[in-house]
């Protein structure tokens, strides 16, 4: 069994959370679109299909995994479990379909991204996130960062659990995360699935952090007992934290203090504010798509290439390259749905500010959106507990609670 899980967002589409491809922001499902005010963009032919579907949990190890399209060609498709381990596979001769050809363990999350292309080169993409069955009567973590990672000042120890946890406190002294140099880290639950760990400010550049399991045998509900013990490392890299400022519609991005470069963007718009507070990106992908359909928007728009993508939330707000929307609405106009936009070209170009803001960060980078309209981002909403005060987070652990 491989118990670990690669990022938040992965976690959540396995335990039945929002895994989505969209814009939200101010609690309104939303999209990545400044695509209803601006021409729509090309749209790949390509039809991709994957099964199993985004989401699905519990799924037998031995179901088949497939990944087919039409009306184009895969281009490439990599399917892993949540330590990054690769699921080997094969492109048909036809360049139609993928299947694999290694095993898929029990009580382990996955993902898989395919990639194809149309008749004229545009491409076409898909993510999918599920997890295989946990074995009767036992409950394991899932947990992010994963093990060996470099990451942001920003990113928590997050666990999401298998089955609801009713004897919390005894899970919670069964879990430690130590770091080097010493810092308090406290947990906080969010839900019976869900324990996080954060200290009371961001992670000091260079720290060392170690999360100790020692679920094994330790009875988390009724009948059903824990099956880890292992160690999980990661380092924590430079420090990066980035200012949005919705009123200017400008990013200011610091490392260690010293500005980097102010890109314009551009924001939510009034019916559509991009959330205020501390948000973590959890997530990278250098193409995805986004789909209206995910975020309860019906048929509005499907954007099946976006570029240079960094997920925020798990309801779907993202920091990614727009190419089809006017260079000069950047700095000048928030137009989005509640996504952060940044001007970059089809295909995604390095040299463009998305692809600048997309290769100098990292996961666990923080991006700090204020202004002066917009709802605060639930701390539950992505890897979001720094907008919980100190107090508050540690009143939220199992033994403080009673």
């Amino acid at each position: 069994m491989h118990p670990g899980v690669r990022d938040w967002a992965r976690r959540a589409a396995v335990l039945g959370l929002f895994l989505l491809a969209g814009c939200t922001g101010a609690d309104r499902p939303a999209g990545s679109a400044d695509a209803a005010t601006a021409p729509s963009p090309p749209v790949s032919r390509a039809q991709l299909t994957v099964t199993p579907v985004d989401g699905a949990q519990e799924i037998p190890a031995e179901v088949p995994v497939r990944v087919a399209v039409t009306q184009g060609r895969l281009r490439s498709v990599r399917l892993a479990d949540d330590r990054g381990a690769e699921v080997p596979g094969r492109i048909g001769a036809d360049g139609r379909s993928w299947s694999p050809t290694g095993r898929l363990a029990p009580a382990t999350p996955y993902t898989l991204d395919a990639l194809a292309e149309d008749e004229a080169g545009l491409p076409a993409a898909q993510h999918v996130s599920f997890a295989t069955r946990t074995p009767a009567r036992t409950f394991a973590a899932f947990y992010t960062p994963e093990d060996g990672s470099t990451v942001g000042v920003g990113m928590p120890v997050s666990l999401r659990f298998t089955r609801a946890i009713t004897d919390r406190a005894a899970v919670e002294r069964a879990v430690t995360v130590a770091a080097d140099p010493p810092v308090r880290v406290a947990g906080h639950w969010f839900g019976n699935r869900r324990l996080d760990f954060r200290p009371e400010r961001y992670w000091a550049p260079g720290t060392k952090v170690v999360l100790t399991l020692r679920l094994k045998d330790v009875q988390g509900a009724p009948g059903y007992v824990g099956t880890q013990s292992k160690e999980v490392r990661f380092t924590v890299g430079r420090s990066q934290v980035s200012t949005v400022d919705l009123d200017t519609r400008t990013m200011t991005v610091r490392q260690g203090g010293t500005v980097l470069r102010t890109l314009k963007i551009s924001a939510g718009g009034p019916e559509h504010s991009t959330y205020l507070g501390a948000m973590v990106v959890s997530e990278k992908f250098q193409v995805t798509r986004m789909s209206s359909q995910t975020v309860g928007m019906g048929d509005e728009y499907d954007i099946k290439d976006v570029p240079h993508a960094m997920r925020l939330t798990g309801t779907g707000t993202f920091v990614h390259g727009n190419y089809w929307s006017p260079r000069t609405i950047f700095g000048t106009a928030n137009t989005s749905h509640g996504c952060i936009g940044l001007a970059d070209a089809k295909g995604g170009a390095a040299d463009s500010p998305a692809g600048w803001f997309f290769e100098h960060t990292i996961t666990g980078d923080v991006i700090e959106v204020r202004g002066g309209a917009g709802d605060r981002v639930p701390p539950d909403n992505g890897l979001n507990g720094w907008n919980l005060p100190w107090a508050r987070w540690t009143g939220g652990s199992a033994p403080a609670a009673g």
